[in-house]
């Protein structure tokens, strides 16, 4: 018997204080002159590309690549090399959840370049009936996620895990949503439902540095250099689903450590 996936209480954080930073003119001028030209033409360009592979590649592997290539495009075009630290952890990635704080709209960028294996993300089910994009959601593999009742949530989460029984690594972000400050918010316990159903570790990621590289409603770019900080797997298989909330906290508690442990202070 499973049981719904609640939000648990979120653990209490160390104070960041990070606020939205002010914007100086030489990168507002950078951004709109340069970066999100750039940008937009990248994303029209590579988006044609994965659209034509979706005809014939039905695994989405070949559309995973286009985006792989995006991604990067975009991290040059923004000046903002990205460090993984932890990578010997992802040299033969298993099969597994992984889960990572959300901050920026730049942090689907920042893993799509840096995790080195073909990987699906769950994606707001209301994303499939926009034109193109939906399109490209579903000939590539994605996820959809429908957050309007309890059993149209499980659905979607049910389809997570049979993607992970096939083999295919998920990446989501249980927050959510962007954090509108910088600092984590509480945890959906969806990733360590999959996680405990599939039978296969929880691996904690933290984004460092895409806050301050574009903050949640701010349209200009501070270049800087990105950490992806890799910690260790959480093992399930000892779990029953009624243990998603005590996971859902241990990872709240490990990717809070590893965010504070790399950021620089400030």
């Amino acid at each position: 018997m499973t049981t719904t996936p609640q939000t648990p209480p979120a653990p209490t954080e160390p104070t960041s204080n990070l606020e939205p930073p002010t914007i100086p003119l030489h990168l507002r001028l950078f951004t709109n002159l340069f970066a999100i030209p750039l940008m937009a033409a990248a994303t029209a360009f590579f988006g044609c590309i994965s659209l034509l592979c979706g005809l014939w590649d039905r695994s989405g592997r070949q559309q995973h690549f286009v985006a792989r290539i995006w991604a990067r495009t975009l991290l040059r075009i923004s000046f903002s090399p990205v460090q993984v630290i932890g990578a010997e952890k992802l040299r033969n990635a298993p099969t597994a959840v992984y889960a990572s704080n959300h901050l920026s709209y730049m942090d689907t960028s920042v893993l799509f370049a840096r995790l080195p294996f073909q990987f699906r993300i769950l994606a707001k089910g209301g994303l499939w009936k926009v034109p193109f994009v939906g399109w490209y959601l579903n000939r590539s593999g994605q996820v959809p996620i429908h957050s309007g009742s309890p059993r149209s949530m499980i659905a979607g989460l049910l389809r997570g895990v049979h993607a992970l029984q096939s083999g295919m690594p998920l990446v989501v972000f249980p927050e959510g949503a962007r954090s509108p400050t910088g600092n984590l918010q509480s945890f959906a316990s969806g990733c360590a439902f999959m996680a405990i159903r599939a039978q296969v570790p929880l691996i904690p990621l933290a984004l460092v540095g895409t806050y301050q590289l574009l903050p949640i409603h701010t349209y200009s770019l501070r270049p800087r250099p990105l950490k992806i900080i890799v910690g260790d797997p959480i093992p399930t298989h000892s779990l029953t689903t009624r243990d998603a909330d005590a996971l859902t906290a241990q990872l709240f508690t490990e990717i809070t450590r590893l965010y504070h442990q790399h950021s620089d202070p400030s």
